[in-house]
């Protein structure tokens, strides 16, 4: 299939960095094995590392690989309600109508979202990392926004109610 012949993305497929997870997964494999074969090999005996050292070790490796795996699950998902934001330590549900903007100015790690309230929410799925790619996406956040947001017409029918 060539290029011509492929569809495009939909505009509610999920947002998700390609780099930051690569890397993300990557570097958690290499935690864990690398804690795990750190406590299999380190000195034992009187002087040495005993059985709960090495445990530690390996817990050690399994959080950190923890982590890093809540980095790699990072992800934005649209659908006609609105914006489900799943970043590092939160996940938090945005109504297309609370949502007034979305910032991606140069130097910003990532997109945010400035809602009615004039909070600011960070947008982790789409990073400045993964290049002109990210540009993209966050043209077609701004368009799925605009898209959503009520018209002057539906805007007054709704003051009236």
């Amino acid at each position: 299939m060539s290029a011509v012949d492929r569809p495009g993305p939909s505009p509610y497929d999920p947002f998700q960095p390609r780099r930051g997870r690569a890397v993300a997964l990557g570097a958690g494999v290499v935690s864990l094995v690398l804690f795990c074969v750190l406590a299999a090999l380190v000195p034992g005996g009187a002087r040495g590392f005993g059985a709960v050292d090495r445990l530690m070790l390996v817990g050690c490796g399994v959080a950190i690989a923890a982590v890093l795996a809540r980095y790699a699950a990072i992800r934005a998902i649209p659908d006609e309600s609105g914006l489900t934001v799943r970043n590092l330590m939160t996940t938090r549900h945005l109504p297309w109508t609370s949502i007034e903007a979305v910032r991606f100015g140069h130097g910003d790690p990532w997109v945010s979202v400035v809602l009615d309230d004039t909070e600011t929410v960070a947008v982790m799925a789409i990073q400045r990392a993964d290049g002109l790619g990210s540009q993209a996406q966050a043209g077609r956040l701004a368009a799925l926004v605009e898209s959503h947001r009520p018209r002057r017409g539906e805007d007054d029918r709704l003051r009236e109610v």
